[in-house]
């Protein structure tokens, strides 16, 4: 069987990517080894943290303020055409600080931020606590983002793959690509449990798994597992809006009166499971941060695998030692905030448009051998 389009990995990246490719005209199909949405994507907090997390300016800002823009439009169409709610709420972050050294960090951060035209603004004090009366005392302040706000991200990715669906997404659930078909320098589809599919183009965009098939055809991709795990509380009553980002943890308000804490960060590792650990120190944590919260009731716990990346930089774009293959990996844990902006200008590229600033996510960028070694290729195709 062939296609025009084979997209690896059912995640909100390649979810995207296909919406993006078949809204274009493209005949799309996406492969994913388990269900959509099995890993990283359903189990993020949904933040869209265009700001909250970036120590200074750059590419990666740029990438996903531009992201973060795309998200009304999008989810009005989504709404529109799926009848999904994303639960997007609206009231804002706020990344708080510690102690004095921590305190002058991120009010340099508002500084640059608003130079660059971003909203931001530093609050302490009682004028802090009048707003959040259930934040700890012995908070120094928080940077305020308002523009930087959540969503329910299994809903996002539902409506995405709804949506990519009625454009005539081909879903392979269940469909392990084991491998990259190679004819002539270029890729030439992908070798999977149940035989060869053929397309004209590939698209990697399986998180953490991504760089073992890259190996298939010979190209290194400094892609690796970054273990999360997080945890959900059950509220009597409401106690904050906002979503509560801190050096500990970060908090997330949820609908139904929950919060998510998050999260934890382990290297090098494809396990599953929540530790003891794990629960202790989040809890720990969020309880720190939100005292009241020692009378909230533990609901569940989750982890999954992230693809982080040296400089935490995705990889997008071509690949330029092999022809037909496109990078759309290592979003690391904004995934669903780079997922617009990620499907948008991936599939403009296949379909021929130049766009200078995808050089900033490529695979030169590290200055690291990643050509291609034929030795690594898994499995050819003869023809």
């Amino acid at each position: 069987m062939k296609h025009e389009v084979i997209v690896v990995g059912g995640g909100i990246i390649g979810c995207t990517i296909a919406y993006f490719l078949a809204q274009a005209g493209a005949e799309v199909a996406v492969m994913e080894r388990d269900h959509v949405g099995a890993h990283a994507s359903s189990a993020a907090a949904g933040m869209l943290g265009a700001q909250v997390e970036m120590s200074f300016p750059g590419p990666m800002v740029d990438l996903c303020l531009a992201s973060r823009r795309m998200f009304p439009e999008l989810q009005h169409e989504l709404w529109e055409q799926t009848g999904v709610d994303v639960e997007l709420n609206r009231a804002g972050m706020l990344r708080l600080a510690w102690d004095e050294e921590e305190k002058k960090r991120l009010q340099e951060r508002g500084q640059w931020q608003q130079r660059q035209g971003e909203c931001a603004h530093w609050c302490e004090g009682d004028a802090l606590w009048r707003d959040e009366p259930e934040l700890s005392r012995a908070v120094k302040g928080a940077l305020s983002l308002p523009l930087d706000v959540q969503l329910h991200a299994p809903r996002w990715l539902k409506a995405m793959e709804l949506r990519a669906r009625q454009l005539g997404v081909q879903f392979y659930s269940g469909m392990e690509v084991q491998a990259l078909l190679m004819r002539k320098g270029s890729v030439s589809g992908v070798e999977t449990a149940l035989g060869s599919f053929e397309a004209n183009q590939v698209v990697l965009a399986a998180g953490a798994w991504s760089a073992a098939l890259a190996r298939t055809a010979g190209v290194k991709v400094p892609i690796v597992p970054v273990k999360g795990e997080s945890l959900a509380l059950q509220v009597p009553v409401p106690l904050f809006n906002k979503t509560y980002f801190s050096k500990g943890c970060y908090l997330v308000p949820k609908a139904e009166q929950q919060v998510i804490v998050g999260a934890t960060e382990i290297h090098h590792t494809f396990t599953r499971g929540v530790s003891a650990e794990a629960i202790q120190l989040l809890l720990s944590e969020a309880i720190r941060l939100v005292p009241a919260l020692k009378e909230s009731t533990f609901l569940r716990s989750w982890s999954s695998i992230r693809p982080g990346s040296s400089d935490r930089m995705p990889f997008l774009g071509p690949v330029t030692e092999v022809g037909n293959l496109y990078l759309a990996c290592g979003h690391f844990r904004n995934g669903i905030l780079l997922s617009p902006i990620t499907g948008k200008w991936i599939a403009e590229a296949m379909m021929g448009k130049k766009n200078p600033v995808l050089s900033s996510f490529s695979l030169d960028r590290l200055g690291v051998d990643t050509g291609a070694d034929r030795r690594e290729v898994v499995k050819y195709d003869s023809n």
